[in-house]
């Protein structure tokens, strides 16, 4: 059976975003003295492609996703070899109001969450990756739909904001696989989560 993998991105104290939905604090700028450094693109991409189905909320598929990684096409752009990934990839939108998404290999999801997830599970093929902001990260932990976690925890406080999984109805248990450290000061790491 297939993993499901959730990635997300958070600040030290463990939010995912302002109370606004701001993310501008996190470390991704692409220049000399701010960003992501070579290492952690690399364990980035390498997370990517050991998927090759991506689960999207409605709006980090409208107006985070779709929105930056269909326009970056040059191969001398550092982020070109995620953006060529993950538009490549099948991807999932989990949303009650859209009709459509114009983004390639993209489609809607079709009934209830756990369901269509546990049926992409049975499914062939390499694991899944969930990307989503507080509610979906937290319906998907609820449901017991994920099977790993790989939180980027950035160098930076917020000290009030949405909390990464604010939305949890219950405790969930977790066991620590590994951590690492990057020179631009984030650490990836990656817990396990029992069935």
């Amino acid at each position: 059976m297939r993993k499901l993998k959730l990635e997300m991105q958070v600040s030290a104290d463990g939010f995912a975003a302002t109370h606004e939905g701001g993310t501008d604090w996190m470390v991704w700028a692409w220049g000399p003295d701010w960003g992501w450094d070579e290492a952690l693109r690399r364990h980035h991409v390498e997370l990517n492609t050991s998927t090759d189905c991506v689960l999207l909320s409605r709006k980090m598929a409208e107006e985070g996703f779709h929105a930056h990684w269909a326009q970056v096409s040059e191969p001398a752009d550092p982020q070109y070899a995620f953006a060529s990934a993950i538009t490549r990839a099948r991807k999932i939108v989990f949303s009650t109001t859209l009709t459509d998404c114009p983004w390639p290999r993209t489609e809607l999801a079709k009934g209830d969450l756990k369901e269509v997830v546990q049926d992409l599970k049975r499914a062939p093929g390499k694991d899944i990756l969930a990307y989503g902001g507080p509610t979906f990260a937290s319906a998907l932990v609820d449901a017991g739909l994920v099977d790993e976690m790989h939180i980027f925890v950035n160098p930076t406080f917020l000290g009030t904001g949405r909390p990464m999984f604010g939305g949890l109805t219950q405790p969930r248990a977790m066991r620590l696989v590994d951590a690492k450290a990057f020179a631009c000061g984030v650490t990836v790491q990656r817990y396990a989560l029992p069935a």
